[in-house]
Order: structure tokens, then sequence, then C-alpha cells
């Protein structure tokens, strides 16, 4: 029997960004996938495009830490985690309050971030 742990996470960051991210790290141990992220969020390393995306590598390192710790309290050993599932999609967009200088408000999006992780 393989267990699973999922997570799930509503991220106000760029789809562009986060698919990119989701396609480098899906398919790797999650110890390996959280120290890449770490090492790229202090600009030790970059993304093979150059690019350092900080606002959803910081998202994704802190759903990686949500799956870590539920994966934990379920009484899976972290070091033997693969993450098998990891997508990103399209979420809603809203309108934030307008400011003095503003008419109308500004256009936001919400990105929605899914993970499952099996002990292998």
């Amino acid at each position: 029997m393989v267990m699973q742990s999922t997570a799930k996470k509503e991220a106000r960051i760029s789809l562009k960004h986060s698919v990119y991210i989701a396609d480098l790290i899906r398919g790797k141990p999650l110890e390996k996938a959280m120290k890449y992220l770490e090492r790229v969020l202090q600009q030790k390393e970059s993304y093979p495009n150059g690019c350092y995306y900080t606002n959803a590598t910081r998202a994704f390192l802190s759903l990686l830490k949500e799956v870590k710790a539920n994966a934990e309290f379920k009484g899976m050993a972290p070091e033997k985690l693969l993450i098998t599932h990891l997508k990103a999609d399209k979420g809603y967009r809203f309108i934030k309050p307008k400011s003095r200088a503003r008419f109308r408000g500004r256009k936001a999006k919400i990105t929605y971030l899914e993970i499952t992780v099996e002990e292998r």
C-alpha cells in the first residue's frame, strides 16, 4: 500500500511562473526540491532560464513545508517522500479597492496550487 499526503493552496502569484516551477520540481524527492527552492530564494542558484521568481518560489516553499508536516503527522518518513502530482491552475480574478488616485480598482489574480507526495 502506498501512503499519500496532499495539500492545496490559493496564492497571489503569476500563473506562468508557477507552471514553470511546477514543471521543474515535479517528480523530485521532497527534500531535494525544498533545498533547491531555498537556494533559489537566497539567489545562490537561479532557474534554468536565469530568473528567480521570488514570490512564486516562496509560495511553493510554504506549500512543500505544509505537505511535509501533513506527511509527518500521518507517520510517513520525510526523507522517502517523492512529489508525484504537482499542478498550478488558473484561479479567479478580483478587484482590489481603489485608491485616491484611481477611479476604479486594480485587478488581481489567484493561482491554485495542488501537490501530492508518496512515500517510496
